[in-house]
């Protein structure tokens, strides 16, 4: 299956007060994971987070970087992923040392893989003087239920997710039923919900967001709005580790130069190794 673009589209339910987003993830989502080898359930937790993270940061009513942490005590120990308004993603999973071979991580339930933890999200946007943060337990077999039942409690708003993600390509559904939705439809989120959890994982990853729509919801009248990119941020920062290592301070510096010849730090959300020789060093401190 060759890679989509990444873009996330959002739409709205006109006759039901009802709207949704779909995203799909290519190219961004290949870049995230290049050179770091996860296990098959791994790779599959952090695409679906990938997708939820973009839906959610999409339906922002203000602009800010978002970021969620799924913290465990199973072999599954930390994913995070972080999105800003102009959707640049990036993200990492970290997993109990010595299980990274595909081998030996087996696929299962979420409470399986991450164990008992909880979902932590971080709002920094320009006009607050520190970010916003909200912490929850884990509720649910699947990390849609778990994004399902957050949102529920968050925006006080019934809310589905549908995620699916490969190694190619990760792509998420969402729905969301507005205050008035009732009112217009009593039948209308219970019809939409039915006729959504008919999409396979195929469907996710390999339609487009019309044709998705068309095949789940070809009696009702959908306004879908232009997409918008996604793309996978992370570059090279200096500035970052030599702040870091100076904060650290000269001596301590100095003795790691002393006794390893070099100073290497790797940036795990990343995925960058920065190395300094002694010179380097020297000079960080001048």
């Amino acid at each position: 299956m060759s890679a989509p673009p990444d873009r996330v589209r959002s739409f709205l339910f006109e006759q039901l007060d009802i709207r949704g987003a779909w995203v799909q993830l290519g190219g961004a989502w290949r870049e995230m994971t290049v050179g770091r080898h996860y296990p098959e359930p791994v790779l599959e937790l952090l695409g679906q987070l990938a997708g939820v993270t973009t839906l959610i940061t999409a339906n922002l009513k203000q602009a800010g970087r978002l970021t969620f942490q799924l913290r465990g005590d199973g072999d599954v120990s930390l994913l995070v992923m972080a999105c800003d308004e102009q959707l640049r993603l990036r993200g990492m999973a970290r997993t109990l040392k010595g299980i990274n071979a595909p081998s030996v991580l087996a696929a299962g339930s979420l409470p399986a893989l991450l164990g008992g933890g909880a979902l932590t999200l971080t709002l920094d946007t320009a006009d607050m003087r520190q970010p916003y943060q909200s912490h929850v337990p884990l509720q649910g077999e699947t990390l849609a239920a778990v994004f399902e039942h957050y949102l529920a409690q968050s925006e006080q708003a019934p809310t589905r997710l549908w995620l699916a993600a490969s190694r190619e390509v990760a792509a998420g559904l969402f729905l969301q039923a507005l205050p008035g939705a009732a009112a217009r439809d009593a039948d209308g989120w219970n019809r939409v919900q039915i006729l959504a959890d008919t999409v396979r994982a195929d469907e996710l990853l390999g339609l487009g967001a019309i044709k998705l729509i068309e095949r789940l919801f070809p009696e009702e009248d959908v306004r879908v709005y232009d997409p918008r990119p996604v793309s996978y941020h992370c570059p090279y920062d200096p500035a970052k580790i030599h702040s870091m290592l100076r904060s650290v301070g000269r001596a301590e510096c100095e003795a790691i130069i002393a006794s390893h010849g070099e100073i290497r730090v790797h940036d795990d959300i990343c995925n960058h190794e920065y190395v300094l020789d002694a010179a380097a060093v020297e000079a960080l401190f001048k």
